[in-house]
């Protein structure tokens, strides 16, 4: 029912249903106006062929002709279709009916039996001839068939074919809606950040829709080869960098191990500090680089989350102890098994823990959380530092993006970045949400399925 309510809102069955409601409405007016005209064509003709019956009764010279002509056209006329009737000026009755009348009205009876009347409707004309009264009724039974044959054209034709019509209209709107979904799920996954998605429209696709699909799909290719490229010069530049930022970390270490004044051997420490933190933005970018390439998927296989969360808060506890942080375990499933790379599901919880750490003021805690959710187990870190604001948080995510009041704190910005990748490569999805106050970070993973 729903799929059908979602069906009948679309434009292209909305369209189709206007265009048969149209030709509904053009059909039926038509026939209205065509049987209108001829039930007036009718009738008219009736009365004329009235005019001309009394005509010729009128040819007769005297009321004994008349009467012997009446009587014996009855004979040969069906009181079904017509009604002949002469009175003579004594009250002799000839012809194969009577008009009579009562207090609704006039009405034709059997001319042996005037309490029998003569079913159907009937259109008459009275005369005064010879001292006597002529009357003339046909059935207007053809009139009422008329409307007959007209309701059956209708239901015989014009119903069938608005059936088929309207079916076909539908059967090329569900079409048509089927290829815009194909559009929207295309554009969907394109502003998620999935550039390889394509429309890729077939020979079967109505022209105005196979090329909007090719144009969306050059786009996507022309954006995916432009994310590529930049992707491909940061992998580039973090490579040739590399290696000579090693080798200034190698003189620097040299440097210190020689007698140098003290203001001289504290600047060799700062710029060792420094180019540590060079060579860990490079690496992170490289890792970056090499998870969105998909390597790391040859190695995905069953994780339990349960022990691996275990080990991270064991390793992590002494570092929040001596910072007076509490570092505290809510795990309220024994079942947290998801198919991916453990090492890299540490690294989640490591740039997590890290994070929280960092951001967040001594005697605070932090929770690492873990839960299932039918389907998907919930990995979160919560802590009780001072948050991020809402319009910042799609923000984080990006590479190398830093709150303004973290600038002056350790770090790259690229920990959330290649958190949000690897979640990316797992199929998972990365929320970040109050905690009332400070942060939860929650990762919602495909649980394992063998």
């Amino acid at each position: 029912m729903t799929r059908l309510l979602t069906l009948l809102r679309a434009s292209p069955v909305r369209l189709a249903l206007g265009l048969v409601a149209l030709f509904a409405f053009a059909s039926i007016a038509s026939l209205a106006a065509s049987y209108a005209a001829s039930r007036s064509s009718l009738d008219a003709t009736m009365r004329r062929d009235l005019t001309q019956d009394v005509a010729g009764f009128r040819a007769a010279p005297t009321a004994a002709a008349l009467a012997a002509l009446v009587a014996a056209e009855a004979q040969v006329s069906d009181p079904n279709r017509i009604v002949l009737s002469y009175v003579t000026a004594q009250g002799r009755r000839f012809g194969n009916g009577v008009l009579a009348q009562d207090q609704d009205g006039y009405f034709l009876t059997t001319l042996d039996d005037s309490d029998t009347r003569i079913d159907g409707q009937y259109l008459a004309l009275t005369t005064r001839l010879h001292g006597g009264q002529l009357t003339v009724a046909r059935s207007r039974a053809e009139i009422d068939q008329l409307w007959t044959v007209f309701r059956n054209i209708v239901l015989l034709s014009l119903l069938p074919t608005l059936a088929i019509a309207l079916g076909a209209a539908l059967v090329l709107a569900r079409r048509s809606a089927r290829q815009v979904s194909a559009l929207g799920r295309t554009l969907d996954q394109l502003t998620s950040g999935n550039l390889s998605a394509r429309v890729r429209p077939t020979d079967r696709w109505s022209d105005d829709f196979h090329r909007i699909a090719a144009r969306i799909d050059r786009m996507a290719a022309a954006q995916e080869a432009s994310v590529d490229t930049l992707r491909q010069v940061s992998s580039d530049v973090a490579h040739d960098l590399k290696t000579p930022i090693q080798r200034i970390s190698v003189h620097l270490d040299a440097l210190s191990a020689l007698p140098l004044q003290d203001d001289a051997a504290a600047l060799v420490d700062q710029a060792q500090t420094e180019v540590a933190g060079v060579v860990s933005v490079f690496h992170a970018l490289l890792q970056i680089a090499q998870i969105e390439a998909g390597t790391p998927r040859s190695r995905f296989a069953a994780v339990d989350l349960v022990p691996l969360v275990q080990t991270f808060a064991e390793l992590y506890d002494p570092a929040a102890a001596e910072d007076q942080r509490a570092l505290t375990l809510d795990i309220a499933t024994p079942d947290a098994t998801v198919t991916g790379d453990r090492d890299l599901l540490g690294q989640i919880l490591a740039n997590l823990i890290e994070n929280a750490l960092r951001h967040t003021p001594p005697g605070t805690a932090i929770t690492l959380g873990l839960r299932r959710e039918g389907d998907a187990v919930i990995l979160s870190v919560a802590d009780r530092g001072p948050g991020i604001p809402p319009d910042e948080r799609d923000k984080v995510l990006r590479r190398l993006y830093r709150l303004e009041r973290s600038r002056t704190t350790p770090g790259s910005g690229l920990g959330l970045s290649l958190v949000a990748v690897i979640a990316d490569l797992h199929g998972a999805t990365l929320s970040l949400s109050d905690n009332d106050p400070g942060l939860i970070l929650a990762l919602r993973l495909p649980a394992h399925n063998p």
